[in-house]
């Protein structure tokens, strides 16, 4: 799910692997392992739905666990038999195996930056002074023997002398903080725990703010509910216990809540929110003992967010009046809306704002890939950032005072690079390159626009070998998301790589429901419109099959989280339509979603089942779980999940892998992989992603019929 803001691939030769069409004509019985039904219903609104696989949303029975054995046992049996499965996981390994970077950062007297050696489970932070070598400041590694606790967030103090970082053990979104002396690298208080979906901000060297939920009692840890965002500060040297309530809780009950210090530290600001869309904000003067927290917006009907702020100026990017965003400053003494002045005003294609060097930097979407414009201060264009073709250009941004800045570029065939940016001159250099051997010469990823349903022009990037025969026999992965205004933007992929080798296409429509082309894109795919979601997959499909890219004897749907409730949806709708799906840590039970974690907070983009009769019956249309029905033919399914998922709780992707085995009445297998001690999908070792993309592939192929890769 989009987590709230409150704030890449090796080819050695081009013909690696081949893949040979030859089908499987064999036939495998599935003998899935038992599963236990029960009478469990809810009547909602008079309507009585059976909900008979209820007991595995319990992930603290030993039932649960032991179908969870059964299932993987099952799962991985098939996927050993796939021959060139191993083959697969070996050749991902040598395209993974190459030094990865991020962009640097200053912090005090040093500058930071993240170092991968190739197949490291977890990148490490190294620094360095000005001409002096690099040093191991914090290596992840280090945490768990078998790599699955991660960095979660780093931040360090304005001076850079204090760093609290968060951890996150099996994929959890609940976090552990720990605080060091950035000299030394030695701990400096107590730890703090059960931090969740929060950022940490510094107040001086006096302490942080961040946010977290009571956690649940006497409930499970990873699937009960949790509902009341707490933002907090926590003074150095103090025990967790006697850390202040700033906002949040019972008096100002939110499920969202962040804060953080402006670059100049004089004031807290807070973004409130009860769903994924729309937020409060508030603003306090840190310059002042107690300060009263001063409300700029008090509602939920827009998206705002305090950028900058320069003196008295407050610098505000909003959606009020502007579907596709604008920025206005107004006052610290006159903060709220009416008086609001444009900056840089709404045009028709999605805006973000970013600062350093001492101006703002506007990143807008053109049919789904990036243009960058530098402004100062009073919205003057200043420079464009010439890009190097159509992809995404990603991090331009720093602190206030920085002259130098960077940003990263790529597309699907252009791996990762880093560029240094001359704030002054407005010009571009490589800083780092890529140190992948993949030559883009040998492929090609081209924008088409098709027709939806219902007339709506859709754009979709379609990337393959070069050469590409259209019969109709090539493997294809058509890839979606389609919500919670999340844009799908061009991105090499290392793992994607291992796909095109072996004559592979990889497709992703810009459906609606994400945030390609603004608000009203967005909303075109939320609640009683999320039907266009689907529409516009499966036209997407269509499309492919009809100017012969593929067939559906050879088409995979793929998505995760939000785009697993896309794929459940579409291979429940046109099972017919598709050879493979892949739903991954997926959104499968439509009508109790909102009884998990902090899933409630999804209701602008879904509704629920508790709103209406008439939600509910909409909701039970498409929700995958509940569109499951005997006498269907199925694509061969992979679900896939996390048993420390919790975002999208497992038991989505139990309930629906159980209710599909039980209901297929086609010869297309039904498998669940359950990754252990993993989550929604952050800080996954690289050893386990290899593995699980491994695994994706090759249950694709194989049931796609394709017998043999050979070099």
């Amino acid at each position: 799910m989009k987590k709230f803001n409150i704030f890449a691939t090796a080819i050695a030769t081009l013909s690696m692997f081949a893949c040979k069409p030859n089908h499987i004509t064999e036939t495998t019985t599935m003998n899935y392992p038992h599963t236990d039904t029960t009478a469990i219903a809810d009547t909602l609104f008079g309507k009585i739905i059976s909900d008979p696989y209820r007991w595995l949303e319990d992930d603290r029975s030993e039932k649960t666990k032991a179908w969870i054995e059964d299932q993987n046992k099952l799962t991985f049996s098939y996927l050993d038999k796939i021959p060139y499965r191993d083959q697969l996981k070996k050749r991902m390994s040598e395209i993974w195996n190459y030094e990865r970077f991020t962009a640097p950062f200053h912090e005090g007297k040093y500058t930071y930056f993240f170092k991968n050696d190739g197949l490291q489970n977890q990148s490490v932070l190294y620094r360095q002074t000005d001409n002096g070598e690099p040093e191991i400041f914090l290596d992840p590694n280090t945490f768990s023997p078998d790599g699955t606790t991660s960095l979660g967030g780093i931040d360090f103090s304005k001076d850079g002398s204090l760093v609290a970082y968060q951890i996150s053990e099996g994929g959890s979104d609940w976090r552990k903080v720990i605080v060091l002396d950035a000299e030394t690298k030695k701990v400096v208080d107590d730890t703090l725990k059960d931090v969740k979906f929060s950022g940490l901000s510094w107040k001086g060297n006096e302490g942080f703010y961040y946010s977290s939920y009571d956690k649940p009692i006497n409930a499970s840890q990873l699937s009960a509910k949790t509902d009341q965002h707490k933002l907090f500060f926590h003074q150095l040297g103090a025990k967790q216990s006697e850390d202040a309530l700033i906002f949040g809780g019972s008096k100002t009950p939110r499920r969202y809540i962040g804060g953080g210090v402006t670059e100049d530290e004089q004031y807290l600001v807070i973004s409130a929110a009860t769903s994924t869309n729309g937020n409060e904000l508030y603003i306090q003067d840190l310059r002042t003992k107690n300060a009263p927290i001063q409300t700029i917006v008090k509602n939920f009907d827009h998206n705002n967010n305090l950028i900058h702020t320069e003196g008295s100026t407050l610098y505000i990017l909003t959606d009020l009046d502007a579907p596709n965003m604008r920025l206005v400053k107004t006052d610290i003494k006159q903060v709220t809306p009416e008086h609001w002045v444009d900056v840089i005003a709404e045009t028709n294609m999605p805006l973000s704002i970013s600062t350093g060097g001492g101006k703002l930097f506007a990143s807008y979407l053109k049919d789904a890939t990036s243009q960058m414009l530098q402004y100062n201060l009073n919205g003057q264009l200043e420079h464009e950032i010439k890009l190097p073709g159509k992809g995404t250009a990603d991090g331009i941004g720093g602190k206030w005072d920085e002259t130098k800045l960077y940003y990263s570029y790529t597309s699907y065939i252009s791996p990762s690079t880093i560029y240094s940016y001359e704030v002054a001159s407005g010009q571009s250099s490589i800083y780092k390159k890529s140190g992948i051997k993949f030559d883009p010469s040998g492929y090609e990823s081209n924008q088409v626009f098709y027709t939806s349903k219902d007339g709506t022009k859709i754009p979709m990037i379609i990337t393959h070998k070069k050469g590409l025969k259209m019969d109709g026999q090539n493997p294809t992965i058509l890839y979606g998301y389609g919500g919670f205004d999340i844009s799908l933007t061009p991105t090499f992929s290392t793992a994607m790589v291992a796909w095109l080798e072996v004559g592979g296409v990889y497709a992703v429509p810009n459906i609606r429901g994400g945030g390609e082309y603004g608000k009203a894109w967005h909303d075109a795919g939320t609640k009683m419109q999320k039907q266009n979601v689907f529409d516009d997959f499966i036209a997407a499909a269509e499309w492919l099959i009809n100017q012969h890219y593929t067939s559906s004897s050879y088409l995979a749907i793929s998505g995760g989280s939000n785009g697993g409730l896309l794929v459940g949806a579409c291979m429940t709708q046109r099972p017919e339509l598709y050879k493979v799906a892949l739903p991954a840590v997926g959104v499968l039970d439509m009508l109790r979603y909102h009884k998990f974690t902090a899933g409630a907070g999804w209701a602008y983009d879904y509704g629920t089942a508790d709103d209406s009769l008439e939600m509910l019956n909409y909701l039970l249309t498409y929700s995958p779980y509940h569109n499951l029905h005997r006498g269907k033919n199925y694509p061969a399914t992979m679900v896939t999940t996390g048993d420390h998922d919790d975002r999208v709780v497992p038991a989505h992707s139990f309930k629906f892998a159980a209710r599909l085995q039980a209901n297929n009445d086609g010869p297309n297998p039904t498998l669940i992989r359950i990754e252990t001690k993993a989550g929604h999908g952050a800080g996954k070792p690289t050893a386990m992603v290899i593995a699980e993309y491994a695994d994706r592939f090759a249950f694709a192929l194989y049931n796609m019929g394709i017998k043999n890769i050979e070099k």
